[in-house]
């Protein structure tokens, strides 16, 4: 059984927020975890431009002087994404994250995009996997001594809740890495929005990319799966086969996140906020009403339970009228099926115990 620590929301005079905040992560073990001198990855998602529901910045300045207090040396990091977007390579991502307040000033550390220029900086690391023998991780990921994972938790039309499983196994691969999780054959053009300006073939490193009749075709056959023409084209006219079943995509997602933990035995911690949890993912340039109100902060070095404590957290809590959320509005209602009725969110968690990931089985210990 993990520990998981809970703070809610409640402050005065004697404590705020960021005190909490800091008395959260040293509770659940950072002084273990970051050691003097490491490179520390702050894994955070920056929010998509116009999305308002990501996890602010004065938070993770916070946590960044508590990692500096211990000698260790943080970053700010996040990968590139799979679909176009504002944060579909390295110089764009930044720009958002800035936008969105994660620059040197407010923050305290540098922002470091995880997969490199164009999201294809990765390292393949060998995992033992139900699903796959390998995966592909950002390699400051890799490269980095101790990781320190923020994440907004969050309902998703994808995985039912986005929590610290996520941030870590979909958040900290590569672009050929996302595209394995969500994907099982090449990305596609379509023939209608292709204007056939030939900048996909010139990108494209593995010659799978071809003409016909003025229009571009993708080989799967050469298709290395890297993703790189989604992002140059300019009309956005190639994109990824959404084909994998949502439950394919949480045992992948599981997997990738023991691949990115690979070699950071103890090194780990995460802190999720249950606050403003949104119907959707922090990558849409929007952000709904919150299906519930807010409820409070855990830390854990377990990324299952401290999941699985969270999920618990939320849907012992009552569903706010008037949002998003269209079942399950009493306490202990399912407030994510109530949202996304079909996915079976609890995949994630399952199959990330049953790859000795994390365990279900927590001890909540509030603060």
């Amino acid at each position: 059984m993990s520990k998981v620590f809970f703070g809610d929301l409640r402050t005065g005079h004697k404590e705020n927020l960021f005190d909490k905040i800091a008395r959260l992560l040293l509770s659940a073990g950072l002084r273990q975890t970051v050691a003097e001198g490491d490179l520390t990855a702050v894994k955070i998602h920056f929010g998509e431009k116009g999305n308002h529901t990501y996890l602010r910045p004065v938070f993770a300045r916070r946590v960044v002087e508590e990692i500096k207090k211990l000698g260790a040396i943080p970053f700010l990091t996040d990968s590139s994404t799979l679909y176009p977007g504002e944060r579909k390579e390295a110089v764009s991502a930044l720009v958002c994250a800035i936008q969105n307040g994660f620059d040197y000033a407010c923050v305290g550390a540098p922002l470091i995009i995880s997969d490199g220029l164009r999201g294809v900086t990765e390292t393949e690391i060998a995992i033992d996997g139900e699903l796959l023998e390998k995966t592909y991780i950002g390699t400051e990921i890799v490269e980095a001594d101790s990781i320190v994972t923020m994440t907004h938790f969050k309902c998703h039309e994808l995985t039912g809740f986005g929590g610290a499983v996520k941030n870590i196994g979909m958040g900290c691969a590569s672009r050929k890495g996302k595209l394995v999780q969500h994907s099982t054959v090449a990305p596609k053009v379509s023939e209608k929005g292709c204007i056939g300006c030939g900048i996909c073939p010139r990108s494209c490193a593995h010659g799978a990319i071809k003409f016909l009749s003025g229009k571009a075709f993708i080989d799967s056959e050469k298709c290395a799966g890297c993703s790189r023409c989604i992002t140059v084209c300019p009309v956005k006219a190639i994109n990824i086969q959404w084909n994998a079943a949502a439950d394919m995509v949480m045992r992948k997602m599981a997997e990738y996140a023991k691949g990115a933990l690979t070699g950071k035995g103890g090194k780990a911690i995460y802190i999720n906020f249950i606050t403003q949890v949104s119907p959707a993912c922090d990558c849409y340039g929007h952000s709904d009403a919150p299906i519930v109100n807010d409820i409070g902060i855990c830390a854990s070095t377990d990324p299952v339970a401290i999941d699985q404590a969270c999920a618990d957290l939320v849907n012992s809590a009552r569903g706010n009228e008037g949002s998003a959320l269209q079942s399950g509005h009493e306490p202990g209602g399912d407030k994510f099926r109530g949202c996304w009725p079909e996915i079976p969110w609890e995949v994630q968690l399952e199959h990330g115990e049953k790859i000795g990931l994390g365990t279900r089985e927590y001890e909540l210990v509030k603060i």
